[in-house]
């Protein structure tokens, strides 16, 4: 990323290709109505088109759940004449990198430290590409599409950025060599569907893959890169300013379908308005046809109907959980009795008196998790307090908790990572591992800094539902690694800035649901049912995901469920609250996703 702000490597738009139509004396060398399958959808080249009616009725044709372009159009305003009621002017701008000796130094700069960016190399690939589009709120691609067009289409060509420490794909690009397309007589080239998980760590993915792909077309002997950008995505156009595009004056042509509807008409203002936990399941119901009306979009609360079935709900919490279900969640005490009673293993213990004896079971287990009774969203928690910290610390961290509740948890520190398992209705749903937030170093910018980037990319990226407090606790955190708030961390330097994984203070969720055992989803399901919640997130401390090894540590009546996309969790719940499943049928059968087993 630049110097100025590593934050600035996250835009938040799907990023098309377009250039200035072509003069006509130029159209008779090219091919003819050219369009191009990437998957989501198709790019329909206009310039190639010599009837404005035909390419009205190709953009007509765009299939169900697609997305298609149409780009380059000579006469834009003659093509949405055609079918005024079906097609729209996309509202973005357009910007060219145009590939001259003073571009050649930007599009060769390296990576990010601990970053690769290279092509495809198997079909798995693809299938990470496509999880970075979920992320994303991007449209995916048939894996088969993917593959064929990196095996067979020589003029597309698909870059991911890989993460050396762990193989994960972070970020991915498509570009299209115009020029081997349909024989491009301006020798062009365009850059599409720019994704990089909003969850990446990573400082400077964006800028890597733009600039690699850049370099690319560079190298190809091509005049220019293009893309588009939403007119009001600000983050996005200061980054492709600095990287040399510049906007031209061309337009795109889509159709009006459920994808684009954001960009041709204003949804309902408190839909719009619904956080990402309450709006994932309203746009699931809405998709089966079922009625949402809002009644608290600040809260989350909406009522969904169909068929004379009327729900209330208030993000995943329905009207189907009891009362005292609740009150078991958010007492942990009482949960932690409830389901030691039903052979779940829980830590030790103890309700904080706040005297001598709390320090004396701190030195009898080692390493204590001080907690609120009630609460939620990590507030008030500290995690590894050490007999070897003393008495101080462990005051400060009741003192801290207090401040949340009067009534105080002292529990022993279990090993293991955090794993949270959706339950819905008696079956897990999804499994992810939430990891505590942490920072990377560029060499250039303090440890504040780049918390401060971090929680602006978290906040963006959940719609301002994670951020990364910088208080005294993270200051705390920072400290027992051996750094001041005010260090500038050193290149490639990973800094954990806070010990709890809770997503609400700046945690990520890593999703585990295809590696998870059936232990633990039995654990889970059992877990769930003596606290009498049919919708529940459970917190495990496991030490291998694929293991039987756990410690209980909570469940929250409330979770949330847009965190674990893509897993089918928003269906799930909809399925459960109207059984007979309305509208189109789910696309996931639940045998594929983990199941407790009986017993």
């Amino acid at each position: 990323m630049t110097a100025i702000d590593p934050a600035e490597d996250h835009p938040e738009a799907i990023t098309l290709g377009l250039h200035d139509a072509s003069p006509p004396h130029m159209v008779d060398a090219m091919a003819k109505d050219v369009k191009l399958e990437l998957g989501w959808g198709r790019l329909i080249f206009g310039q190639t088109f010599a009837d404005p009616a035909t390419l009205a009725e190709v953009l007509r044709g765009e299939e169900p759940g697609r997305r298609d372009i149409c780009i380059y159009a000579r006469e834009s305003h003659v093509v949405i004449a055609g079918a005024p009621t079906e097609l729209f002017i996309d509202p973005s701008h357009t910007y060219r990198l145009r590939f001259t000796s003073e571009s050649t130094d930007e599009g060769a700069a390296a990576p990010p430290a601990g970053v690769t960016v290279r092509t495809l190399e198997d079909p798995s690939d693809a299938d990470a590409m496509n999880r970075v589009y979920v992320r994303c709120g991007m449209v995916p691609a048939p894996l088969e599409t993917i593959w064929d067009n990196h095996l067979h289409a020589e003029a597309v060509t698909y870059l991911v950025a890989v993460r050396d420490e762990d193989g994960a794909v972070v970020g991915t690009v498509t570009g299209v060599d115009h020029e081997l397309l349909f024989s491009d007589p301006e020798h062009g080239s365009s850059l599409w569907a720019l994704a990089v998980d909003p969850a990446a760590a990573v400082p400077g993915v964006g800028v890597a893959l733009s600039r690699a792909l850049a370099e690319h077309f560079r190298t190809l002997g091509r005049a220019y890169l293009d893309l588009s950008v939403a007119h009001d995505n600000a983050a996005a156009i200061g980054l492709y300013e600095k990287l040399g595009f510049r906007r031209v004056p061309v337009l795109a042509i889509k159709r009006k379908n459920a994808i684009n509807e954001p960009l041709f008409s204003s949804p309902p203002e408190t839909v719009d308005d619904l956080n990402p936990y309450a709006r994932i399941i309203a746009d699931e119901a809405l998709r089966r046809g079922i009625w949402v009306e809002v009644l608290d979009a600040e809260t989350g609360e909406m009522r969904l109907s169909h068929g004379g079935r009327s729900v209330l709900t208030r993000e995943s919490l329905s009207e189907f959980t009891s009362a005292i279900a609740m009150c078991r969640c958010d007492d942990k005490r009482l949960t932690r009795r409830l389901v030691a009673e039903a052979g779940i293993t829980v830590p030790r213990a103890r309700l904080a008196t706040f005297d001598e004896a709390d320090y004396d079971f701190l030195r009898e287990v080692g390493e204590v998790v001080v907690k609120p009774t009630r609460g939620e969203q990590g507030k008030g928690i500290t995690v590894g307090i050490t007999a070897d910290s003393g008495p101080d610390e462990l005051a400060a961290a009741l003192a801290r908790a207090r401040e949340q509740h009067p009534e105080v948890l002292i529990e022993q520190r279990m090993p293991g990572s955090d794993l949270r398992l959706v339950v819905i209705d008696g079956r897990v749903v999804a499994a992810a591992l939430r990891l505590p937030p942490e920072v990377i170093g560029t060499g250039d910018h303090t440890v504040r800094e780049l918390i401060a980037a971090a929680s602006r990319r978290r906040a963006a990226a959940t719609g301002g539902e994670s951020r990364i407090p910088l208080d005294d606790l993270t200051e705390a955190t920072v400290a027992e690694a051996g750094w001041s708030l005010d260090d500038v961390l050193p290149e490639g330097t990973r800094l954990c800035v806070r010990h709890t994984a809770n997503l609400h203070q700046g945690g990520t969720i890593n999703d585990v649901t295809s590696q998870v055992s059936q232990e633990l989803c039995r654990v889970a399901v059992t877990a769930a049912d003596a606290i009498g919640i049919p919708v529940t997130g459970i917190d495990l401390l496991v030490p291998d995901v694929a293991g039987t090894d756990y410690a209980f540590i909570e469940a929250n009546e409330r979770p949330g469920l847009a965190n674990h996309e893509p897993q089918p969790t928003a269906t799930a719940f909809i399925d459960y609250l109207f059984p007979g499943r309305p509208g189109q049928p789910p696309a996931w059968s639940p045998e594929e996703s983990p199941r407790s087993t009986e017993g």
